[in-house]
């Protein structure tokens, strides 16, 4: 459990930075993220071979999919931004939030200007430390089965033929809910994935 405490302490260290979730005109939701270069430098700490994945599910919008492993324990966060920056932040916050660490709140409305992005400058000056949540106990990791593990290696490759046909971004709002919780789940979302293929 000290490790997990000490990833915590990494994430809630490393949230300085800002994620655009949404625009309208000139206003944007923004969202605290890590900033990843400031968790690198407290995971170092934590485990030398620690390491992080990307994964761009989607382009319009852009929808990225970031899965952090630290001590051994992988968790992933899904998230969707305008642009692949911003997704690729809130993905992080996402894997954040699943380790218990999040803010509170849907995000917080600020001027927006195209060229410049965002104004967060309020928000950083008025940001306080918060204090520490209360420490949430991880979900146990589910036993692997090795038949799930097969049906997600086939979801992955039909994935790819996919994007590969230009259908990505109807394959990810498909994949939105995941790859299924059992092998029945799974057989129907590979049917459906298959269908936009021969479609």
């Amino acid at each position: 459990m000290a490790d997990l405490d000490r990833v915590r302490e990494a994430l809630r260290a490393s949230m300085t930075a800002w994620a655009t979730l949404e625009v309208r005109g000139d206003q944007a939701r923004v969202n605290p993220a890590p900033d990843l270069d400031t968790l690198a430098a407290h995971l170092e700490r934590v485990d030398d071979a620690w390491g992080i994945e990307w994964a761009c599910d989607s382009v319009q919008p852009f929808v990225v999919r970031a899965k952090l492993t630290v001590s051994g324990m992988t968790r992933e966060g899904l998230a969707s931004a305008p642009t692949l920056g911003d997704a690729k932040l809130a993905a992080l916050a996402e894997v954040a939030r699943v380790y218990g660490v999040s803010p509170t709140g849907e995000g917080h409305w600020v001027e927006y200007d195209p060229d410049d992005g965002p104004n967060t400058t309020h928000l950083d000056e008025d940001a306080e430390p918060a204090p520490p949540p209360r420490a949430m106990p991880l979900p146990p990791e589910p036993p692997r089965d090795p038949q799930m593990e097969k049906a997600r290696r086939h979801i992955e490759d039909l994935l790819e033929q996919l994007k590969a046909a230009g259908k990505g971004g109807e394959a990810a709002r498909i994949l939105m809910r995941g790859y299924g919780e059992t092998l029945d789940e799974s057989r129907t979302i590979y049917k459906e994935l298959q269908a936009i293929l021969k479609g």
